[in-house]
């Protein structure tokens, strides 16, 4: 069973309570500027045991202390539920 894509009108209503997040076609992205190298990479390990978790797995790129998120449902295409949830998720843990 696939993932229901989301609803151009959900993508933006799910993008005005993520204000830290930019859309890329069927991308959601954010950078995070952790205080430190290590503090990112503490960041990168929490973010990936909620991903295994759920298993849905985002895209990372660590620059230095900047760690970009990239969140995208491959296997449905495009945009859905798991990636807002895993955006709250990322927020939650860069606070």
């Amino acid at each position: 069973m696939t993932t229901p894509l989301l609803s151009e009108s959900e993508i933006a209503a799910a993008l005005e309570s993520l204000p830290e997040w930019t859309r890329a076609g069927d991308s959601l992205t954010r950078t995070v500027a952790a205080a430190t190298f290590p503090a990112g990479i503490e960041l990168v390990r929490q973010v990936a045991d909620i991903a295994e978790t759920a298993n849905h797995h985002p895209d990372i790129d660590i620059r230095w202390r900047k760690v970009t998120f990239t969140l995208s449902t491959h296997s449905a295409g495009g945009l859905t539920a798991q990636d807002v949830a895993l955006a709250r998720e990322i927020d939650r843990l860069a606070r």
